[in-house]
């Protein structure tokens, strides 16, 4: 099957730009508090589905993968750059991280006790966002949780040709929490909590996090539509 564009230029811009990228950003959250509590919250909720990992959807150099393992949470990193997978297995090489696309995940259905996706969804346009979320409920168990981080925009996003003097061809997406909170709902994914930071530091946007979670499974073993 032909991929989108929009995977093709993201998984090439991230390639351009691995090395840069990763040695900018080793861990964005070691200064950010209320990211990091959003993190935690949405680990504690995870684990009570263990053995049942945990995929970091966008992992990029690996440093969410890792901070996950370190809260006690089975996990592994799924990204779109070859590139940025490579850089992520050798800054945590006791971690799994494989190449693969958050909207076409090569995982079986309901196998995953929780979804963390920070900063990935903003590459993905909003006629595929449905697809995307479709593909995290399909491979959550009853009860599994989606933690999403975006940057909070009314505005089109914007395109990126260049950075880190490469040349790249990178779109973003900014979108609302009520408009991201809509698409996970028609996919059957219940938001729980949602959260706005202000910008801190060289951002510009507020940055919107969603913790969600599909119906658990009644005591039949069915899901429970009731708690949708």
């Amino acid at each position: 099957m032909t991929e989108p564009d929009f995977i093709q230029a993201t998984r090439s811009s991230y390639d351009a730009i691995a090395k840069e990228y990763a040695d900018r950003y080793p861990d964005h959250l070691a200064d950010r508090p209320v990211d990091r509590a959003m993190l935690t919250a949405f680990a504690e909720l995870a684990s009570a589905a263990a053995p049942a990992p945990v995929a970091d959807l966008g992992s990029g150099p690996g440093h969410i993968t890792a901070r996950l393992h370190d809260l006690g949470v089975p996990t592994f990193g799924v990204d779109i750059s070859p590139r940025m997978t490579a850089l992520a297995r050798e800054a945590h090489p006791h971690l799994r991280f494989h190449v693969g696309s958050l909207t076409s995940l090569d995982l079986p259905d309901g196998t995953l006790a929780g979804i963390a996706a920070l900063y990935s969804i903003i590459h993905v346009p909003d006629e595929h966002l449905p697809a995307a979320f479709a593909e995290f409920h399909r491979t959550l168990v009853p009860g599994g949780h989606v933690l999403l981080a975006f940057q909070y925009g009314d505005g089109d996003g914007l395109r990126l040709t260049e950075r880190f003097g490469h040349e790249i061809s990178l779109d973003y997406h900014w979108r609302t929490p009520d408009t991201v909170a809509t698409v996970l709902t028609e996919a059957g994914l219940h938001p729980l909590a949602r959260t706005v930071r202000e910008p801190l530091d060289e951002e510009k946007l507020p940055r919107g996090f969603i913790l969600a979670r599909k119906a658990p499974a009644d005591r039949h073993g069915q899901q429970d539509q009731t708690s949708a």
